[in-house]
C-alpha cells in the first residue's frame, strides 16, 4: 500500500503517455511540503510514497523536502522519471541531488509508446530502467511482476484515468 503523488508539470511531454493532463505546470492544486507531508503521514497502513506526474523533477527542491521527511518517519520513496538516472546526475544540481538521495527506486526514461512493457508491473514501455538504490527492495520481488492496473478516480467532477498506458487509453476510448 502506497501513497502516489502526481505532480503537475511535465517538460518531455512523451508522445502516447497515460497522464497528458498533467504537462501543463498552471495546472493543479498548489499544496504546501506540511501539509503533503501530513497528509501522507496521515494516511494508515502505507509502506511509502510513489512520486510521479508529471515530471518530479521539474519540482526538485519542493520534492526533496517532502521526500526527507516522510523517509526520516521510516516510509520508502519510489520515483517515476522520464529523465534517465544519468540525466538526473548530469544535470549536477543540488536540489536534484536531494531528491536523489531520498529515493530507494526509480523508474527512469522517457515513455515509449511503441515499446509497451507487458511483464513488469508499474512500467509503461521495455526501455524503462529500474534502480533500485537502496536495499528496501529487491529486483525479484513478486510486487514488481503482479498484473498491471488502471486507476479510474472521480476529482471534481471529472474523472481522471491513469495506470498502464493501454489499459487507461482503453477507457478513454
Amino acid at each position: 500500500m502506497r501513497f502516489a503523488l502526481w505532480v503537475q508539470g511535465c517538460p518531455l511531454r512523451c508522445p502516447g503517455c497515460c497522464n497528458p493532463e498533467m504537462f501543463a505546470a498552471e495546472r493543479g492544486t498548489v499544496e504546501s511540503v506540511e501539509a503533503l507531508a501530513a497528509q501522507v503521514l496521515g494516511t494508515p497502513g502505507i509502506e511509502g510514497l510513489t512520486l510521479l506526474g508529471g515530471e518530479p523533477f521539474s519540482q526538485p527542491g519542493p520534492a526533496a523536502a517532502l521526500c526527507e521527511r516522510l523517509r526520516a518517519a521510516g516510509l520508502s520513496i519510489m520515483v517515476f522519471t522520464g529523465y534517465t538516472l544519468a540525466e538526473l546526475r548530469a544535470q549536477a544540481r543540488p536540489d536534484v541531488d536531494r531528491l536523489l538521495a531520498t529515493v530507494d527506486l526509480l523508474v527512469d526514461g522517457r515513455f515509449e509508446k511503441d515499446q509497451p512493457e507487458t511483464t513488469r508491473r508499474w512500467i509503461g514501455s521495455r526501455n524503462q530502467v529500474m534502480h533500485f538504490l537502496t536495499d528496501r527492495y529487491a529486483p525479484d520481488a513478486p510486487c514488481f511482476t503482479a498484473p498491471n492496473t488502471a486507476e479510474v478516480h472521480f476529482v471534481g467532477g471529472r474523472l481522471v484515468i491513469n495506470g498502464w498506458p493501454a489499459l487507461a487509453n482503453a477507457f478513454r476510448s
